[in-house]
């Protein structure tokens, strides 16, 4: 049924991720699909660029690539059916560019329980879940 399936990752939290991980595995596995996971590193404010080292960017995202690669192969999938990218900018427009640019026809994603902060203000997954062009599967975190 799917054939491309995004998973978002926080590297900062992978344990939220892990549901979302687990879901989209399932969901490949019974339709023969592939699983992109995505991590969105921040760009680097402009005030704090004199304070960081040069290659600081570099340095971040090798980092994210390493531990999305742990990841990958952690999660069960053989690797012709698991890749992994990272992303620099806003979480939810790469979110959605990056579903965009693999054509996915779902995207997986891990929310926490709303806080009146994100209803206020709104969270990636409620911009993912408006304004993305495939369905959405927001995998909610049941320990919290």
């Amino acid at each position: 049924m799917y054939k491309q399936i995004l998973v978002p990752i926080d590297l900062a939290d992978t344990d939220l991720a892990k549901p979302a991980i687990e879901a989209a595995v399932t969901l490949a596995r019974s339709s023969g699909g592939s699983v992109r996971l995505v991590n969105v590193l921040p760009m680097t404010p402009v005030m704090l660029a004199e304070y960081v080292p040069p290659d600081f960017d570099v340095q971040q995202r090798k980092s994210a690539e390493e531990a999305m690669g742990i990841i990958a192969r952690e999660c069960g999938l053989d690797g012709a059916h698991i890749s992994g990218t990272v992303r620099q900018g806003g979480i939810y427009h790469e979110v959605l560019e990056e579903a965009k640019a693999i054509n996915a026809d779902l995207i997986v994603m891990s929310s926490h329980r709303p806080a009146m902060r994100t209803y206020f203000l709104g969270s990636n997954a409620g911009h993912v879940v408006r304004y993305a062009k495939c369905s959405v599967l927001v995998v909610r975190n049941t320990k919290n």
